[in-house]
């Protein structure tokens, strides 16, 4: 295990594999170029506090550990009540002037290990032929909404109706949902203002939300007339979709991205930007790691804990918050500062010199993420991202125009679409395993299909797909290497360690060569970067455990579950199983992992779960 070093990682993330980004110019000349002209990059915020001791003291009615996608959300909503004192501790730094974070095309610099990444790596992988993955979690303000593949999917509608059940609470349903992903949308025009009639539902989305997303700032005509063209001439298999996150997201539709005026759109520059960070009763204080909560009483059965023990500059310091403590700090964070604290399988604990305050065997079980593999293709077209990418003078014409305008290639990272299929009914896996989908209308594989390299390739045009396999039934775990709380932890995603897993990963790169058998490919693309359709299925399974990733979209390692169930972390309202003011707010509580990407899903939990708090206590 490794924790923020100076050694480089293999550089892998679902969403920027696509396009393998290999930069034109030299990084150092960039950054300079980017720090002169950061006027134009982008908002500068007011003040977030760097020290702790710039704070007026140490007591809040809430305290909330993560600023990322749920922590930002929560601290926003509940600062909306001039009464309610907040203090936020976010580990990271500041995602303030940084260009990498603000440039979508930029977006493969914050991937491999740098200050703005914890710099995790995985256990050995069983179903990856015992590798060790890099495993890509932000450091910084906005968490990984400041720096993942910006990606705006929802997810199907039977997703959520499946959360309700096994909570056995209405309010987690898509209905009952939907006005939240309306309160975090603000849908906004693309960075370019093309025409964008035929290619999203006004009706499924909102303008008044928070979070800008859009749909892609610049065009690849002769690429996107491909894909679109395909679903004309495979609409059986490829049928065109004109809204994916309708709820129904079978078929191929535009992509929508967390972008806002050609420039990312995180939770730090929405729910933490300059008219949300000035409220007198919103505390915001980086640097701060949390180690654990401290303090545990127990009355009548039930936990309660006097505090939030965390580190800055070499010393410890304990927050208190006199009516909840909110746990945002992601799938892998929170469940480590619960171990920590006392709070997991008792046994486990115990093993480790931890004493057990509260007994959740739950606790980092039941890690589910989604694996990811790509192909790639040469094709006959100059129009793809591959010319900007092998040449320096493009390349700054590019961000030239960026600085200038806000418009042009950098707006976007070059997927146009992405295409949603399931399995067969009729799949042989399905004699012996039951479907995991939710419902029917649950791709099991998600295509991004994009327009570039995958960064394997010397010189030439390509195109590149990239399969992630959407209803994993593998499982793994967080768990602690010992019992110093600032040690990384020990983080096993269990990639494709079940047949079904496997299968549905080999069916969907079966799936993408389909795709490109539809006639309009036919002089379009020339050959195969690696022939995957003509291994045996020996060789393809050895191709997808040495080349397949985690997508980084890990849930349920503190899920919630129905108020009476014996098993789970959360309760419905996302208070913890036994404890007294203490919620859990983030990924971690998620007890399926939706059918997409999860950004949007953490989103609606943080909304939902901010108005449970205010419901509490006001």
């Amino acid at each position: 295990m490794t924790i923020r070093s100076d050694r480089s990682l293999e550089p892998f993330n679902v969403y920027i594999a696509v396009v393998g980004l290999a930069w034109a110019c030299n990084y150092a000349q960039k950054m300079l170029i980017a720090w002169l002209l950061l006027g134009l990059a982008g908002d500068c915020f007011a003040k977030i506090y760097e020290d702790v001791s710039e704070l007026p003291g140490l007591d809040y009615d809430f305290v909330i550990v993560g600023a990322g996608a749920a922590g930002s959300v929560v601290a926003n909503r509940l600062t909306e009540n001039p009464n309610f004192s907040v203090l936020v501790l976010e580990a990271g730094v500041s995602n303030e002037g940084v260009i990498d974070s603000i440039v979508p095309f930029f977006l493969e610099n914050l991937i491999a290990q740098n200050i703005y990444e914890w710099n995790y790596t995985t256990t050995p992988q069983v179903g990856l032929n015992n590798r060790s993955i890099p495993y890509s979690r932000a450091y910084m303000l906005g968490g990984c909404t400041s720096h993942n593949g910006m990606i705006y999917t929802r997810g199907s509608a039977e997703d959520y109706n499946r959360w309700a059940d096994v909570t056995s609470d209405p309010g987690w349903s898509w209905d009952s949902l939907l006005p939240y992903f309306f309160k975090n949308e603000k849908w906004t025009p693309p960075a370019d203002n093309h025409d964008t009639r035929g290619e999203f539902n006004p009706a499924v989305h909102s303008t008044h939300g928070i979070n800008s997303v859009s749909l892609s700032g610049s065009r690849w005509p002769i690429f996107e007339n491909q894909v679109i063209q395909t679903t004309r001439e495979f609409p059986e298999e490829f049928p065109f979709n004109l809204d994916y996150n309708s709820g129904e997201p079978l078929g191929v539709g535009w992509l929508q991205s967390t972008i806002g005026g050609g420039k990312r759109s995180s939770s730090a520059t929405s729910y933490l930007g300059p008219k949300f960070i000035q409220r007198p009763n919103l505390h915001v204080l980086l640097h701060a790691q949390v180690s654990r909560l401290l303090g545990p009483q127990t009355t009548k059965g039930v936990v309660t804990f006097g505090g939030v023990e965390f580190s800055q500059g070499g010393s410890l310091f304990t927050a208190k918050a006199t009516k909840e403590i909110i746990l945002s700090a992601g799938s892998i964070g929170t469940p480590v500062i619960l171990l920590n604290s006392g709070v997991g399988g008792k046994n486990a604990l115990t093993a480790l010199g931890i004493t057990s305050v509260l007994d959740l065997p739950s606790v980092g079980q039941n890690a589910t993420d989604q694996p990811a593999t790509i192909a790639a293709w040469s094709v006959n077209s100059t129009q793809t991202l591959d010319p900007i990418k092998q040449n320096a003078t493009l390349f700054n014409e590019a961000y030239a125009q960026w600085n200038a305008s806000h418009t042009g290639p950098f707006t976007n990272f070059g997927i146009t679409h992405i295409a949603w299929t399931r399995l067969n009914a009729n799949s042989p896996i399905f004699e012996n395993v039951t479907d995991p989908a939710a419902g029917p209308k649950t791709p099991h594989i998600e295509i991004l299909v994009g327009t570039g390299g995958s960064g394997a390739e010397q010189t030439g045009n390509f195109i590149s797909f990239t399969m992630v396999m959407l209803t994993p039934t593998s499982r793994g775990s967080i768990t602690l290497q010992s019992n110093n709380p600032f040690d990384p932890p020990l983080i096993d995603p269990g990639l494709l360690v079940t047949d079904f897993d496997l299968f549905t990963t080999r069916e969907s790169i079966k799936r993408a060569y389909r795709l490109i058998e539809a006639p309009v490919w036919k002089d379009y693309t020339i050959a195969p970067t690696v022939n995957l359709l003509n291994m045996s299925t020996d060789a393809l399974d050895e191709f997808i455990r040495n080349n397949s990733s985690p997508a980084a979209h890990m849930v349920s390692t503190a899920a919630m579950s129905a108020k009476d169930a014996s098993y789970g972390v959360v309760n419905p309202d996302l208070l913890v199983k036994g404890a007294s003011g203490l919620r859990i707010i983030d990924a971690s509580i998620i007890p399926f992992i939706p059918s997409a990407h999860t950004q949007a899903a953490t989103y609606v939990v943080a909304e939902r779960g901010a108005d449970l708090i205010k419901q509490r206590w006001t």
